[in-house]
C-alpha cells in the first residue's frame, strides 16, 4: 500500500475545501438554514407533528441527508473530472499508485468532507429545533456509510463527464428531484395508497428513512431494508469503478 501517495492526494483534495470554504462550506450551511426558516415557519405552523415528532425536527434529518448527499457527488466528482481536464490525470495513471490507491485518495477526502459539512449542519439545524438522536452508533455509521456511497457515484460521475455542464446534470435532474420527492419534507404515509407505492420505487426513500430512523426511531420502511439498499449501492459502486479503472474507460482517451 502506497501510503505516501493516498496522504498526497487526501491533503491536497482537503486543502482545495478550506480554500474554497465560502463555497464548500458556508453555502450548503446557509441553503440549510433557509429551508429551516421557509418551510419551519410556513409549513411548520399548519404541519404541528408527523408521527409525534415536531415538524422542524422531523424534516432535520432529510436536510442534512440532501446536503451530504449533493455535497458528496460535487466534491467527489469534480475532483476527479479538473485533473482529467487539465491532463494531470495523466500523471496520476503512470505513477506506481494503484487504482484502489487512487481512489482512497479522492474519495477519502471527499467523503471526509460530506461528514464534516454533515455535523456541521446538524450542529446548526440544533440551533432551529430541538434533535434527539436515539441511536447515536447507527447514526454515526449510516452518515459515514451514505457519504462513501454517494462520493463513489461522484466519482462515477466525473469520470463518465465528458463536459462540465455534465457534472451538474445527474444531481439536478435525477438526484435533488428524487430527494425532494423522498420523504425529506414529509412522511410517505401521508400519501395515497398509490403513491405510497410509487415512492417505494425511489431508492433515496430508502436512505432518508433509514437516516431518520436513527434520530427518533420512527421509519417509513424497516431499517434492514434501508442499510441493505445502503450497502448495494455502496457495492456497485465500486464494482463500476473497478470496472473502470481496469479498462481505462474515459480515462486513456
Amino acid at each position: 500500500m502506497n501510503y505516501y501517495a493516498i496522504k498526497a492526494i487526501y491533503r491536497y483534495e482537503m486543502a482545495r475545501m478550506f480554500r474554497t470554504a465560502v463555497q464548500s462550506i458556508i453555502a450548503p450551511v446557509l441553503s440549510t438554514s433557509l429551508y429551516f426558516v421557509i418551510f419551519g415557519s410556513a409549513i411548520g405552523s399548519r404541519i404541528t407533528e408527523i408521527d409525534g415528532i415536531s415538524y422542524g425536527a422531523f424534516i432535520a434529518p432529510g436536510l442534512v441527508m440532501l446536503s451530504i448527499m449533493t455535497e458528496s457527488i460535487s466534491n467527489s466528482s469534480f475532483a476527479i473530472y479538473f485533473p482529467k481536464f487539465t491532463g494531470t490525470i495523466f500523471e496520476v495513471l503512470s505513477a506506481p499508485v494503484s487504482y484502489g490507491e487512487v481512489l482512497l485518495g479522492y474519495v477519502g477526502a471527499a467523503a471526509t468532507k460530506s461528514v464534516i459539512i454533515g455535523s456541521i449542519i446538524l450542529a446548526t439545524a440544533s440551533l432551529f429545533v430541538d434533535i434527539e438522536i436515539a441511536h447515536p452508533l447507527f447514526m454515526i455509521a449510516f452518515l459515514l456509510l451514505i457519504c462513501v456511497s454517494f462520493c463513489l457515484f461522484g466519482f462515477i460521475l466525473g469520470l463518465w463527464a465528458t463536459g462540465w455542464e455534465k457534472l451538474t446534470i445527474v444531481p439536478t435532474l435525477i438526484i435533488m428531484p428524487l430527494t425532494f420527492l423522498g420523504g425529506t419534507f414529509y412522511s410517505i404515509s401521508m400519501l395515497p395508497p398509490v403513491w405510497q407505492t410509487i415512492s417505494l420505487f425511489n431508492p433515496i426513500v430508502y436512505l432518508i428513512s433509514g437516516f431518520r430512523w436513527t434520530f427518533y426511531g420512527n421509519a417509513d420502511v424497516g431499517i434492514g431494508l434501508s442499510l441493505g439498499i445502503t450497502v448495494g449501492f455502496l457495492i456497485v459502486c465500486l464494482l463500476t469503478v473497478r470496472w473502470i479503472f481496469k479498462t481505462g474507460y474515459r480515462l486513456r482517451s
